[in-house]
């Protein structure tokens, strides 16, 4: 049996007005990741040098990001994994909630097997119409929630998985 494909899943970082680094917890969630999605709301290149570090990083723009950000990563992408197909996007927008412009923004679509989008700070992990839909919440910005959080998805055996890491201390 070969090792799940491990990748971790972020999104609304705000950096550096909610942290000044990237939380202790967060960086060793990430190790042996095989690769790092950022769903937008990186805010500052800080982020992205740090999660480089780490793993290779693919992400989108969010709502909160500057121009050359938005020029680099664009507001959504469709990348394939080990035979998944992955939509990121950060799910900002004015008509219907978080999830269901995510879910609009990949509709055209044949397929797809996971949605990954932020915007929210709202932890979401569940299937609907099989397509498993992923936002990890916030490492460094809980708002209302009671805990921050990132994520993990793993591909095993050509099935997807997932799960929240969720944290009180973003130090």
């Amino acid at each position: 049996m070969s090792q799940p494909f491990k990748i971790g899943v972020l999104s609304d970082t705000h950096m550096p007005r909610m942290a000044k680094k990237l939380p202790q917890v967060l960086i060793e969630g990430l190790a042996g990741c095989d690769l790092i999605i950022h769903a937008g709301d990186w805010v500052d290149w800080s982020v992205y040098e740090a999660l480089s570090e780490l793993a290779q990083v693919v992400g989108v723009s969010g709502n909160g990001d500057p121009e050359d950000m938005v020029d680099h990563f664009g507001l959504s992408k469709v990348i394939e994994i080990q035979g998944k197909i992955i939509g990121i996007v950060h799910g900002h927008g004015t008509r219907g909630s978080t999830v269901s412009r995510a879910i609009q923004t990949f509709e055209h679509l044949d397929r797809i097997d996971c949605i990954i989008f932020g915007h929210s700070h709202i932890p979401v992990l569940r299937e609907e119409n099989q397509i498993l839909l992923f936002n990890p919440g916030s490492p460094t910005d809980k708002r209302k929630q009671d805990r921050y959080s990132f994520g993990i998805l793993e591909i095993a055996e050509g099935k997807l998985s997932g799960k929240h890491i969720f944290y009180e201390d973003k130090h």
